[in-house]
Parts: C-alpha cells; sequence; structure tokens
C-alpha cells in the first residue's frame, strides 16, 4: 500500500524557505540602515571638522590682516620721522637726541610684526586646506547616505556595496583632513 503524501507538507516547506529570505532580507535591510547611520555620524564630525577650520581660517586671516595694518603704520612713523629728520638737516637743525634709536625701534617692531603676519596667514592657508579637505569628506559621506537609501528603496545590494565605496573614500578624506597640514 502506498503512503499518501501530505499535502500540506509542501506549503510547510515552502512557507520555511520564504520565512528564511524574508529573515535575510531583514537583516540586509538592517546592515544597510545601521551602515547608513555610522556614515551619517562621520559626515557629522567631518562637517563639524571643517567648519571649524573654516572659521580659524577667518580668524587667522583677520589677524594677518590686522598685523600688516599695524606693520603699515610703524612704516608710516618710521617715514614721517625719517622725513622730519630730512627737513631738519636741511634747515641746519639738529635732530632729537633720542632719532636713531626711535628709527631702530621701529625697524625692530616691523620685522617683528612681519614675522607674526606671515604665522598668521600660514596658519590662515592650513586651516583653509584642512577645511577643503574635510568639506570633501562631507560630500562624499553625502553622496553615500544617498546611494544607501537608494539601495533600500531598489532593493539592490549592489547599491549599497557602491555606499560603501563611496563611505570608504569619504573616511580617507577625513583621515587626509586630520593629516593635513
Amino acid at each position: 500500500m502506498e503512503e499518501l503524501e501530505d499535502p500540506t507538507e509542501q506549503l510547510k516547506e515552502i512557507r520555511e524557505h520564504l520565512e528564511e529570505k524574508e529573515e535575510a532580507r531583514e537583516k540586509w535591510t538592517l546592515n544597510v540602515a545601521l551602515s547608513t547611520a555610522v556614515i551619517a555620524v562621520l559626515a557629522a564630525i567631518a562637517g563639524l571638522f571643517a567648519n571649524h577650520h573654516s572659521n580659524e581660517a577667518l580668524l587667522e586671516q583677520v589677524r594677518s590682516s590686522d598685523k600688516w595694518a599695524f606693520y603699515q603704520s610703524k612704516s608710516i612713523k618710521s617715514e614721517i620721522a625719517a622725513g622730519t629728520a630730512q627737513v631738519l638737516t636741511a634747515m641746519n637743525k639738529q635732530l632729537p637726541a633720542d632719532y636713531e634709536q626711535k628709527q631702530k625701534g621701529y625697524e625692530k617692531d616691523k620685522a617683528e610684526i612681519k614675522q607674526q603676519a606671515d604665522e598668521a596667514d600660514k596658519s590662515s592657508v592650513m586651516h583653509l586646506n584642512k577645511h577643503l579637505v574635510l568639506s570633501k569628506a562631507v560630500t562624499i559621506f553625502q553622496i553615500a547616505i544617498a546611494i544607501s537609501a537608494i539601495s533600500i528603496l531598489t532593493r539592490k545590494r549592489a547599491m549599497w556595496y557602491i555606499s560603501m565605496l563611496f563611505a570608504t573614500v569619504g573616511c580617507v578624506f577625513l583621515v587626509l583632513g586630520f593629516l593635513t597640514t
């Protein structure tokens, strides 16, 4: 006598197979969501530091401009004193006793101020370079997030892998932003 097959047996197998597929899809969706959250955090960190370096670049440029203005004022004072000395000499009048000392002081001050202005300018350039690299990191992270969202909507793993590639490139720029001098 032949055994009768249970008609629900085949349905149970199909249901188990579908449940396994759904569980794998849910796990993949969770991985995409978590990786997207990590990318968003990295983008926020890169954005924070990019803005910091942008502000510092601006402040250093202002300091440099202030120092150059101070340098110009010392130059003007020195030229006025030299012009006054020429007039006094032409009139056969005696120069003030502290004239030479003042002129040397102006030159010393100008050298110090010039050095400070140059340092502030270099610092400004350094901060601007860091800002530019970190801004690139932010942009690449944002692209990675967008591609990750597309991967969820289209359910295409290849898009998620592409977003992970962009995130990796963003991480490279983030590290370079910290190492840039």
